[in-house]
């Protein structure tokens, strides 16, 4: 079942890469001096894709309050943006993964498509909590 989910979230790579969350884990984890094993990169990589989530969300719900322009399209232009510095810049930028052009076309139409309902899910329950306090 891990596997299962570390292969949904690695998103853009392909199978045979090490997921993006796995090694960002791994570097955050040698820098404090304690290098991860292989069992405890593949616990820690789904941590670390709910962390940048809770952070990409918080980020989305203070700014859609402060400018109202990230709320454009129910979203879209949050979900599209945070596509393109995440996974099209920063991600391939830090050596995470290969650079953009090693994928197909697909990949990063995939890619964005999981942005844009991220997107859409955050400001329902930006809706939600908003109602509730």
């Amino acid at each position: 079942m891990l596997d299962q989910f570390q292969a949904l979230i690695a998103g853009s790579q392909k199978s045979d890469e090490e997921p993006a969350t796995e090694k960002a884990a791994s570097a955050v984890s040698q820098k404090l001096g304690y290098p991860l094993t292989q069992r405890e990169k593949k616990q820690a990589g789904p941590l670390v894709h709910y962390a940048m989530g809770a952070a990409s969300g918080a980020l989305y719900g203070a700014l859609a309050e402060m400018a109202p322009v990230t709320a454009t399209g129910g979203g879209t232009l949050f979900g599209s943006a945070l596509w393109l510095v995440a996974d099209e810049v920063l991600v391939p930028t830090l050596g995470l993964s290969k650079p953009p052009s090693a994928y197909p076309a697909s990949t990063h139409g995939q890619s964005l498509a999981s942005h844009l309902v991220y997107s859409w899910t955050s400001i329902a329950v930006k809706k939600l909590v908003l109602r509730a306090i």
